[in-house]
């Protein structure tokens, strides 16, 4: 096939509506399925006078990251008229020679993927040329098995965007309803309320209904203190992982005793007080931390681990707030027990508490399903390309 790119259009031309102007950028972001920052085209009519010159791009065409995020594809699907960048996008005219779907794919594939990285230079601005796009190594199999393989792995993506919009709607859903169920200053009830729960919220300070703990490290030159049964968290442990049951360094009883670290009970909502404030965890398992927390150790019957913890945000913007300090921003225990809080009863934090971490567990385990199906993408793509 014609491996290509198209007459140059300058800046001075981008107008506002017409014709789709794509420029490297915006490939790689649908290769995300995200939006693009904004929107380019050209007129009707430049696009006809330089169509007359480069060719129109057509369905089943591939057009080729070829500077920044090189070798990101887009398969075109459709006819409507479209123009990108020349010299950033490297145009493959495939006039039905390779399946579509199965022309994409190949270059999603890792073997085409290495060629793209290896040809494009180890230099700063590594590019992929229209003469590196010739040469490019694809094997194809007879058009009906080419067919077979394009639709399968087309629907695995679209099963894989299923389950991304799903997650997604999860985790829309739960930060509307973070904000209709706990209050602001100004409120006194919530704007969603479970059944049987009438109360004023009541003004409080977190060192009122839970105990602030800090931690420490044991010496790192006594081998007595490490590698024993305890676990022993740090700051860099906190992210995306919300329920903490093992971590990647442990200590021993001995080494508790001779630090300020603190064995600290099952349900404890750890708070990152420095670099980083405000990233939150819950214990599944009695831990120790280092000195990087701020720990929220709730008090029996006064407030409930997984309702202090689900109010994650108010956490974090406290902390960014009243945080202080010369050589590195921190939030001390006595600043966290003076933060203000509104909150209803015990049960209904009980409730409140019980209803975000089923939210939780189900948007983990759609994430994991994503995962799990972007593992079996890779898998196959390995498997089925030669």
């Amino acid at each position: 096939m014609t491996v290509t790119s198209v007459k140059r259009i300058h800046q001075s031309d981008w107008t506002n509506s017409g014709i789709r102007f794509l420029r490297a950028r915006d490939i790689v972001s649908a290769s995300k399925n995200e939006e693009p920052t904004d929107y380019l085209y050209i007129s009707e009519e430049k696009y006809n006078e330089y169509s007359l010159i480069s060719g129109k791009v057509s369905r089943g065409d591939l057009l080729v990251t070829g500077v920044g995020s090189i070798g990101v594809p887009m398969l075109i699907t459709n006819d409507n008229p479209v123009y990108f960048k020349d010299g950033n996008i490297i145009w493959f005219k495939n006039n039905n020679t390779i399946d579509g779907d199965f022309f994409y794919y190949s270059f999603v594939h890792h073997k085409t993927q290495k060629y793209i990285q290896d040809v494009a230079g180890i230099g700063t601005v590594g590019t992929y040329t229209i003469d590196s796009g010739k040469k490019t190594p694809i094997s194809l199999p007879e058009t009906k098995e080419q067919n077979k393989i394009g639709n399968f792995f087309k629907q695995l993506d679209n099963t894989i965007a299923l389950h991304q919009r799903k997650l997604e709607a999860l985790k829309q859903l739960k930060n509307g309803l973070l904000q209709k169920i706990f209050l602001t200053d100004k409120q006194k009830v919530p704007q969603i309320r479970f059944a049987g729960f009438e109360k004023e919220w009541e003004k409080c300070k977190l060192e009122n209904v839970a105990h602030i703990v800090g931690g420490g490290t044991p010496s790192t030159s006594n081998e007595n203190f490490w590698n024993g049964d305890i676990d022993w968290y740090s700051p860099a442990e906190i992210g995306e992982q919300r329920y903490l049951y093992e971590s990647k360094k442990k200590i021993t009883s001995l080494g508790l005793q001779k630090s300020s670290a603190k064995l600290l009970p099952i349900g404890t909502v750890l708070f990152t007080s420095r670099a980083g404030i405000g990233n939150t965890a819950i214990l599944s398992k009695e831990a120790a931390t280092n000195q990087g927390f701020q720990s929220i150790v709730p008090r029996s019957g006064q407030l409930d681990s997984y309702f202090i913890f689900s109010n994650t945000n108010s956490l974090k913007r406290y902390g960014n707030k009243t945080g202080a300090g010369s050589t590195f921003v921190e939030v001390s225990g006595k600043q966290m027990g003076e933060m203000p809080l509104l909150i209803p009863s015990f049960n209904e934090q009980a409730k409140i508490g019980v209803f975000f971490k089923l939210l939780d567990d189900t948007i983990a385990l759609y994430q994991n399903q994503l995962n799990q199906l972007h593992s079996l993408k890779s898998t196959f793509l390995q498997k089925m390309f030669v």
